[in-house]
């Protein structure tokens, strides 16, 4: 198999809208995703923008298909299709009618800069005016309190005054490889992390989802409503509330993450240390390695 030697070789682009300073997602399956909250997010944008495809990714040369395995459709014994990952860029607009592109998909296995070269190629050629990745990390926080956001970014003005300032070193994903090559390119971009308490049982978590939606439209000025989100966050919140009532020390747990929160809020008080963020970011990529990842149905 031949390697593309130019980044536009590995791309399509389906069709040519007429877009005016689009701001461009960035979600990737495969990588930290906490209570699958930035995944729902997404999927909800796609949905709400009425977004469609863009540019197709070839994922022929992106993706190992023996870690990420197409699915085969068997209908009474007959093989009836197979679904092959995908990686694209779909274009919608928001309830401002601004534009709105969204890369999502299989984290990429190969070719790392050859992929982050047509992005910000295509990015270039869209005249994307920002760039917000999003994601979602399991954190000492308490279900019973909105769910917080902190901010990476290459620009120090672009991130939040609450982001936890920790000096650690952990795996990059896709979404921070990109973040530095559009900075280098002149583009704004950010990454947009909504917190998730560490406690919850896995499946999930939709106040997050609803968080980083409410933080696109500050950050990005991007607005779309939240929709079945709200209620399923109070389906949620019920249902974690009834879990905790249980256990004599999971309401003690409880009660101290939200002294603890309420502290922060109300005074300052300094967010968990670098040691504390990088076990957790530790703990949950060990459990990522031990488990599958999830399919549309659970999700």
């Amino acid at each position: 198999m031949t390697v593309p030697a130019q980044p536009s070789e590995l791309y399509t682009v389906l069709r040519t809208p007429d877009l005016i300073d689009p701001v461009l997602i960035v979600h990737f399956d495969g990588w930290i995703d906490a209570g699958v909250s930035a995944g729902q997010a997404v999927r909800h944008l796609i949905e709400t923008t009425g977004a469609e495809p863009l540019v197709e990714f070839d994922t022929e040369f992106l993706l190992d298909h023996r870690a990420r395995r197409p699915i085969m459709h068997i209908v009474d014994g007959v093989n009836a299709g197979i679904d092959w990952p995908t990686i694209e860029i779909t274009s919608g607009r928001d309830d401002n009618d601004r534009d709105v592109l969204v890369l999502s998909g299989a984290e990429p296995d190969h070719h790392w800069r050859s992929f982050v070269d047509a992005v910000v190629e295509l990015a270039e050629g869209f005249g994307v005016r920002r760039v917000v990745a999003l994601g979602a990390y399991p954190a000492a926080v308490p279900h019973t309190r909105p769910s917080r956001l902190t901010v990476t970014s290459p620009t120090v003005d672009l991130a939040r005054s609450n982001e936890p300032r920790a000096t650690l070193d952990v795996p990059a994903g896709m979404a921070a490889v990109l973040e530095q090559a559009f900075d280098a390119a002149g583009m704004e971009a950010l990454t947009m992390w909504a917190q998730v308490p560490h406690y919850i049982p896995a499946g999930p978590y939709p106040a997050a989802s609803q968080a980083l939606l409410e933080g696109l439209a500050e950050s990005a000025q991007v607005s779309v409503g939240v929709g079945s989100l709200g209620e399923q966050a109070l389906s949620t919140r019920n249902r974690l509330d009834e879990l905790v009532s249980d256990e004599e020390s999971h309401q003690a747990m409880l009660g101290e993450l939200e002294r603890q929160h309420d502290q922060f809020a109300h005074d300052g008080e300094t967010l968990p240390t670098s040691d504390e963020l990088a076990a957790e970011v530790e703990d949950f990529l060990r459990a990522q390695d031990d488990e599958p990842e999830p399919t549309g149905d659970d999700e």
